[in-house]
């Protein structure tokens, strides 16, 4: 019998009133995410879900369906010990319990523009202590690794929990019939040497030199300076994403680049790229804005983006080399290439 998600955290908490603090709410939002299963396995007998409404307090376009995702999550983790709750539904930080013990912060449903093509949508949700000499508005604007626990929902074929309370990450699917979630992979570990890459590679033009090095360098294939063929893979949902790379290996970027409002890249630092990246590290990752590690950084707002980049930690590894100008740009020109006059040493050592 697979433990569940409830033995697996009282099992855990072991009568440590802080961790059954973090139970409790990670039980919380393993509930709304029952309930938002259900919702988006409806479809459009629950309505037009992809409905578009105004855009949300975070600046990007709201659907039927976040709206709806937030007020599960918010009703839910009213039942925990949750002392303030971000949301990128919300502009300001709910105020949820004067005796509660932490902040929460959350992307409510990821990928809503998946919503009316039937593709796999997610939720967020980071965890972290609540810091009494800090204001509510400010409980976030401490470093990721400040977070006790981090997780995120995946509404798929099946619908799994992926979780982790700061000692490896492990996934929980939904058992339909019971409602439980049941355990069923412990101690994830990202594979390494998958020749995979996930890139909105429309967004070419714009990225700056580093990306498009790296890039250009997976498209070159086993011709080029990699010695290898990768394959390009983008599902329009980071949690999505995320849940392939913990199982399959290989990269993700979503790079900062020059089209107007996404200079910081599009992703928020504290509800998305935070939690991603203890997720990803937990499970022996790494995250990366391309140059500094994500759960080093100290967000200055609740909404603040960032760029980000995870995954196997050799492959972000080279990305943040060509970031550092250890991989130089300038050497990826066809002059340079492995069939140009001129060839150097590092270009004919495999590299991946």
């Amino acid at each position: 019998m697979k433990q569940t998600l409830e033995d697996h955290l009282t099992h855990w908490a072991a009568h440590d009133p802080a961790r059954e603090a973090i139970a409790t709410t990670v039980l919380a939002c393993a509930q709304a995410g029952r309930k938002l299963a259900e919702l988006c396995a409806l479809g459009p007998l629950a309505g037009d879900l992809a409905a578009g409404l105004d855009a949300s307090p975070s600046g990007d376009a709201q659907k039927e369906l976040d709206r709806r995702a937030h007020d599960l999550f918010v009703a839910a983790l009213r039942h925990a010990p949750v002392a303030v709750l971000g949301s990128e539904e919300a502009e300001a930080p709910l105020v949820l319990r004067a005796d509660g013990h932490l902040a929460v912060a959350i992307d409510p449903l990821d990928g809503s523009s998946n919503i009316a093509v039937n593709a796999p949508l997610g939720s967020i949700f980071s965890i972290l202590p609540i810091d009494p000499g800090l204001p509510p508005a400010q409980q976030w604007l401490r470093p990721g690794s400040a977070q006790r626990a981090a997780g995120f929902l995946i509404y798929g074929p099946e619908t799994a929990l992926v979780l982790s309370l700061g000692s490896g990450t492990d996934i929980f699917t939904l058992h339909r019939p019971s409602g439980a979630f049941l355990l069923t992979r412990a101690g994830l570990s990202l594979p390494r040497g998958t020749n995979e890459y996930a890139i909105n590679a429309s967004n070419y033009r714009h990225w700056e030199p580093p990306i498009r090095a790296y890039v250009d360098d997976c498209l070159a294939g086993a011709e080029g300076p990699r010695r290898a063929d990768f394959n390009t893979r983008w599902l329009a949902s980071v949690v999505a994403e995320a849940y392939r790379i913990l199982l399959r290996g290989g990269i993700y970027l979503y790079p900062g680049d020059a089209r107007p409002g996404y200079r910081e890249g599009r992703l928020r630092l504290v509800y998305e790229a935070a939690p991603l990246a203890f997720l990803i590290e937990q499970a022996g990752g790494a995250a990366s804005d391309g140059v500094a590690p994500i759960l080093s950084r100290t967000p200055t707002s609740l909404h603040q983006r960032t760029p980000l980049i995870f995954g196997a930690d050799d492959k972000v590894a080279r990305v943040r080399a060509y970031y550092a100008g250890e991989l130089a740009i300038a050497e990826r020109a066809p002059l340079f290439g492995r069939r140009g006059l001129f060839r150097t040493d590092r270009e004919l050592a495999p590299c991946r």
